[in-house]
C-alpha cells in the first residue's frame, strides 16, 4: 500500500512538474535589434537558442540560468549581457542565496576580479529580496517539486504562524499542498464524521510534527505518511528551526465537518524540542 502510494505521488509530482515547465520561454531581443541587419543571427538566437534549447526538458530554466551565469563568468564576461542573465535568473527562481554561493564558489575557479564584477551587478538584481531571502522560503521552494502557493489567509485564525496553501488536484483525488514556516503550527482541530472522513498527510519537504490526543508527538519528514481516523482530536505543523510541507488528502465520509479547537500553545510546543 506504502509503496503504492509513492508511486502515484511520484507520478503526480512529475505531472505537476510537467505543466510548471509549459511556460515556455520566448524572446524576441535578435528580431528587435538585429532583424535586418542579421536576420539569421536574429532567428537563431531567439528561435534556436532560446526558442529550442531554453525549453528542453532535460534542465529546469531555474539550472539553464546557473549554468549560462557561471560560463559567461568563466569567460570574464560581466558586462549588460550578464546583468540581463541575471535579471533572467531571478525569474527563473534563482534566490538572492543561491546567486551568493554560486558567486563565491565561482570566484575561486573563474577569479576574484569576475567575481567581484558579477557580485556589483547581482547585488543590484536581488536587491529589493533583503537579505533574509525571504526568510528561507525561496529556498525551500527549491526543496520539493509542489509548489508553496499563496498565503493561507482563509485559515490563518486557526494557525500560529504563515502558513501557505497550494491546490494541487481538484479532479478525482482533491488535495493540497500545505507549508508552514519553521514554529508554524494549527490548532487542534478534528476532523468529525459519521461513517468514513478522516485525512491523511505525507510530508514532501522539510521537518515537523504530528500529534493526536493523549499521544507523543511524532516526527514527520520527507515520504512519512500519517493516517488520521475521523473523530480525533490532532494538529500538525513545522519543527521550530525547519519549514514543513505536507500534501492534504481529505477523505470522503457521511456527514463530514471540521471543528477547530485550542490553538498548541507555545508551552506544549516547546516541550517537542528543534
Amino acid at each position: 500500500m506504502k509503496k503504492s502510494l509513492f508511486l502515484l505521488l511520484a507520478i503526480l509530482a512529475a505531472n505537476v512538474q510537467y505543466a510548471m515547465s509549459q511556460e515556455k520561454i520566448t524572446q524576441t531581443a535578435g528580431h528587435v535589434q538585429l532583424g535586418e541587419f542579421a536576420p539569421k543571427f536574429a532567428e537563431l538566437n531567439d528561435d534556436v537558442l532560446f526558442g529550442e534549447v531554453w525549453n528542453r526538458p532535460g534542465l529546469s530554466p531555474h539550472d539553464r540560468s546557473m549554468v549560462t551565469v557561471a560560463a559567461l563568468i568563466g569567460k570574464g564576461i560581466i558586462d549588460s549581457s550578464l546583468a540581463h542573465h541575471l535579471e533572467f535568473a531571478k525569474q527563473n527562481g534563482v534566490t538572492r542565496t543561491e546567486i551568493s554561493e554560486m558567486l563565491t564558489h565561482i570566484a575561486f575557479y573563474a577569479g576574484w576580479p569576475n567575481a567581484w564584477g558579477a557580485f556589483r551587478l547581482a547585488k543590484d538584481v536581488w536587491a529589493e529580496d533583503g537579505v533574509s531571502d525571504d526568510n528561507g522560503k525561496s529556498v525551500f521552494q527549491q526543496e520539493m517539486i509542489f509548489p508553496i502557493g499563496e498565503p493561507n489567509t482563509a485559515y490563518a485564525q486557526y494557525f500560529i504562524g504563515n502558513s501557505y496553501l497550494a491546490r494541487i488536484s481538484e479532479d478525482q483525488i482533491q488535495f493540497s499542498n500545505v507549508t508552514f514556516e519553521p514554529r508554524c503550527r494549527n490548532n487542534w482541530h478534528i476532523h468529525h464524521a459519521t461513517k468514513g472522513g478522516g485525512q491523511m498527510l505525507v510530508c514532501v519537504a522539510g521537518r515537523g510534527w504530528y500529534q493526536e490526543e493523549g499521544k507523543p508527538a511524532v516526527q514527520m519528514l520527507p515520504g512519512d505518511v500519517i493516517h488520521i481516523p475521523a473523530n480525533v482530536k490532532h494538529w500538525h505543523g513545522a519543527a521550530a528551526d525547519s519549514w514543513f510541507a505536507h500534501l492534504a488528502f481529505e477523505i470522503p465520509g457521511e456527514n463530514a465537518s471540521n471543528e477547530w479547537l485550542e490553538p498548541v500553545s507555545d508551552k506544549e510546543y516547546d516541550k517537542l524540542g528543534k
